[in-house]
């Protein structure tokens, strides 16, 4: 049995907490808040035994054999060297950190103490993300030469809001660009050549992004966020033979369809359970029963290579972090 304890008492954390009751030999044992009163309330909704009223607590808990840091990602660094320190794998929910610097502080102090460390990227874990992934390797749509993502959102968000706070990360990119850059990356490695526009808040952040990233194979990947309008969430991979297209959400998606030259298209689907996070619970408890220090499917160097990449846009567009 694996007992989990969740750092943080967010959206997010109720999302993985509810997901975390379909993993096997999977248990909620504990969670931390800076607020006690949080924690517990969090504890008897998900049914976790104990409720800490602070990151350390719940770092030192003897119970605890690794913990998910759900925290909003301006507490990420922080949040994640608390456990780390404590000698507490850690799932950290991405974006890792605000930037490649903090990022490889939090990777850096998880190899010198040889503790498990894991983005919580679950995209890549994905079954169907796996399957495209699959299908291009066995040559389904010959070379890949063209990947299109987009994922965009219906706003306004209020002023007060943390997707308009710099101080917080805020903005479209980290939040919602992240997809669509690590799908690009997971099916095209880093490019060579990065060009990027965004129009920005009146608080300094970016509200519609666009990006286009160059290969020096003649690949091409088009790329959007924002937070301006709903956009389709659909992903398109064109390869020199065929097509794979993922529908809405293309980061969990419930289906893919594989076109190719002169075969009528051909649809997979996967039933949907749950809301998708257990999937990288899984991943992290077959990591630490094989003693990994890393998952192979979302590895430090591929971590910080996508961070690298948000950094490089964020300096194009003028987005800085407080």
């Amino acid at each position: 049995m694996t007992r989990w304890g969740i750092l943080a008492t967010g959206q997010i954390a109720s999302r993985f907490a509810e997901d975390l009751r379909l993993v096997p030999d999977a248990e909620l044992v504990a969670v931390g808040s800076r607020s006690v009163e949080t924690a517990k309330l969090f504890a008897e909704r998900y049914g976790a035994q104990r409720a800490h009223g602070s990151w350390v607590e719940l770092a030192a808990d003897p119970d605890v054999d690794v913990i998910y840091v759900a925290t909003p990602h301006a507490a990420h660094h922080e949040a994640a060297l608390t456990c780390l320190t404590a000698g507490k794998p850690v799932l950290l929910e991405k974006p890792f950190t605000l930037d490649l610097a903090t990022s490889t502080d939090v990777v850096d102090t998880a190899r010198a103490a040889g503790v498990f460390l894991m983005e919580a990227m679950w995209m890549r874990v994905n079954p169907l993300i796996l399957r495209a992934v699959q299908l291009i390797a066995d040559g389904a749509i010959g070379t890949v030469r063209n990947v299109r993502a987009d994922f965009g959102v219906a706003g306004p968000f209020p002023p007060e809001h943390r997707m308009r706070n710099a101080a917080l990360g805020g903005g479209a990119l980290l939040d919602l660009g992240i997809y669509p850059i690590s799908l690009a990356h997971l099916l095209l490695g880093v490019p060579q050549h990065i060009r990027s526009w965004a129009k920005l808040g009146p608080e300094g952040t970016d509200e519609n992004t666009g990006i286009l990233f160059g290969y020096d194979s003649g690949a091409l990947a088009t790329l959007s966020c924002g937070m301006v309008g709903a956009s389709e969430l659909t992903a398109s991979i064109t390869g020199s033979t065929g097509r794979i297209d993922l529908p809405e959400p293309f980061f969990r998606p419930g289906s893919l369809t594989l076109h190719r030259d002169g075969v009528e298209p051909e649809t997979i689907t996967t039933e949907i359970v749950g809301n998708g996070y257990q999937h990288e619970a899984i991943e992290v408890q077959r990591c630490l029963a094989a003693g990994l220090t890393e998952s192979p499917l979302v590895p430090h160097t591929t971590t910080l290579e996508v961070m690298a990449l948000l950094d490089a846009i964020r300096e194009q567009i003028g987005v800085r972090y407080e």
